[in-house]
C-alpha cells in the first residue's frame, strides 16, 4: 500500500476505528488502545505505542498514519494567547495543487483563569462575505478535512502537553476561519470525538459551532450533535443584517429564530449564545440595544458583545467602550444575560476577526462596505 493510500486514523471516530481493526482481523480493543494513544497522549509513531504488539505495529505503519496539519509558525501574545499557523499540504494530495493562501489555516489559544479555549477553523478562507470579518476578504479556497479539523486540537493538545498544561485545554470553539455549517460532515464528525471521552473528553456545553446562520443545517445538528450553539447575530432586524450577513436574505430573522427555539426545545441544558460585533455608529445605538432586547427577552439566550478588531480597510471602527457598556445595560434590562467580549491577542493579530492577519483582500469587497452612510447611521 502506498503512502498517498494509507488511511489518516486522524480522520476516524471510535466506532469507525474499530471498523478498521475487524477489517484487519484485529480485536475491537485495540481501538481502544490507539485511540488513547493517538488522542489522550498525542503520540503519532506507532513504535512508540509500546503495548501493541510488534506485528500490529508493523501492520499500522503499513496501512495508516495519523497525521496532523504541520505547525509552521507559533506566536504567543504578551497577554498569553497563542496562535499557531497550519500548513495543510503535508494532508493531501489535492491540496498540493492549491494556491499558496490555500494551504494554510490558523487556531489561537486563549488562557484564562481555570480554563483555556481553542478556536479552531473549519474552512480555508469563506464564501460568505460577512462585510465586517476579514476572513471572508480572502475569498474561499477548500473545506478541511475530519483529520484537519481534529488535528488542530490534537496539535494544540500536545504542544501544551509538552508544557506540562493540557489540563488547561477546557472548551473548544468553531469559530476560527470558515463557516462551519458549509463543511457540515466533518465538522460536526469532528466536534462529535472532543466530546467523546475516547477523544478529548471535553464537556459537551464546552464545545461550541458558531454558524452565521445556516437554517437547514441548524435542523439537522439539532438531531447530529449535543454541543452548543453559538450564532453570528449582529444585527436586530432583516434590513440591516441583510447588510451586514448577507446569508440573511436568503434565511431571514424569522427563519433563524425559528430553529435557534426549536433547538432550545430539543433538549435540557440547551441555549443559544448570540454573537454581536460592536460597530461604531452601525449596529450599536440605544435604539438597536431595544430592538435586541425585546427580540430576545422571552428566549433561553445569552449575548456576547464583541469589540470590533479592525483590518485594513474595512471600512469600520470599534464601538466606544461607554457605547459597550450602554448596550449592556438596556438589553440586561429586558432579562437578557449579556457579556462584553475581552480583546486578545491583538498583538499577534490573533483577536476575533484577526485570523487571516494582514488581509489580501483578493475579492475587493471593502470597496462595497467602507462607503460614508456607515459613518452617518444614527447613534443616538
Amino acid at each position: 500500500m502506498s503512502d498517498t493510500a494509507k488511511i489518516n486514523l486522524l480522520d476516524l471516530n471510535f466506532e469507525q476505528l474499530k471498523a478498521f481493526f475487524s477489517d484487519r482481523g484485529e480485536k475491537a480493543f485495540r481501538a481502544t488502545q490507539v485511540t488513547k494513544w493517538i488522542h489522550h497522549r498525542c503520540v503519532d509513531d506507532f513504535d512508540e505505542m509500546t503495548d501493541l504488539s510488534k506485528s500490529l505495529r508493523e501492520m499500522l505503519k503499513r496501512d495508516a498514519e495519523v497525521r496532523a496539519p504541520e505547525v509552521v509558525l507559533e506566536q504567543k501574545s504578551a497577554d498569553g494567547t497563542r496562535k499557531w499557523v497550519l500548513d495543510l499540504d503535508n494532508q493531501a494530495t489535492a491540496s498540493r495543487t492549491t494556491p499558496a493562501i490555500g494551504n494554510k489555516v490558523e487556531m489561537v489559544f486563549i488562557p484564562e483563569d481555570g480554563r483555556g479555549t481553542l478556536c479552531v477553523s473549519s474552512q480555508v478562507g469563506c464564501s460568505l462575505d460577512c462585510s465586517f470579518c476579514s476572513t471572508a476578504r480572502q475569498g474561499f479556497s477548500r473545506n478541511l478535512s475530519v483529520a484537519e479539523i481534529i488535528g488542530q486540537v490534537w496539535q494544540a493538545k500536545r504542544t501544551l502537553l509538552e508544557l506540562g498544561e493540557d489540563e488547561r485545554l477546557t472548551n473548544v470553539v468553531m469559530m476560527g476561519m470558515g463557516e462551519p455549517l458549509m463543511n457540515y460532515r466533518p465538522v460536526i464528525q469532528a466536534v462529535n470525538t472532543m466530546m467523546d471521552d475516547m477523544g478529548y473528553g471535553l464537556s459537551k456545553r464546552k464545545v461550541t459551532i458558531s454558524t452565521s446562520g445556516m437554517v437547514p443545517a441548524m435542523e439537522r445538528m439539532i438531531e447530529d450533535t449535543q454541543c452548543a450553539l453559538a450564532v453570528s447575530l449582529h444585527a436586530p432586524n432583516d434590513s440591516l443584517r441583510d447588510e451586514l450577513v448577507p446569508i440573511n436574505k436568503k434565511h431571514p430573522l424569522n427563519e433563524l429564530m425559528g430553529v435557534c427555539d426549536r433547538w432550545v426545545e430539543a433538549g435540557p441544558k440547551r441555549n443559544v449564545t448570540y454573537e454581536y460585533v460592536m460597530l461604531e455608529g452601525v449596529n450599536d445605538n440605544r435604539e438597536q440595544a431595544h430592538e435586541l432586547g425585546k427580540l430576545l427577552k422571552a428566549r433561553e439566550a445569552k449575548v456576547n458583545l464583541i469589540p470590533f478588531n479592525p483590518f485594513p480597510n474595512s471600512g469600520y471602527k470599534r464601538s466606544s467602550e461607554a457605547r459597550i457598556k450602554e448596550f449592556k445595560r438596556i438589553l440586561n434590562s429586558y432579562g437578557v444575560f449579556t457579556f462584553p467580549r475581552k480583546t486578545r491577542g491583538d498583538d499577534i493579530d490573533a483577536a476575533c476577526g484577526q485570523l487571516v492577519g494582514k488581509v489580501q483582500d483578493r475579492s475587493r469587497r471593502h470597496l462595497k462596505f467602507a462607503q460614508p452612510r456607515f459613518g452617518e447611521r444614527n447613534s443616538k
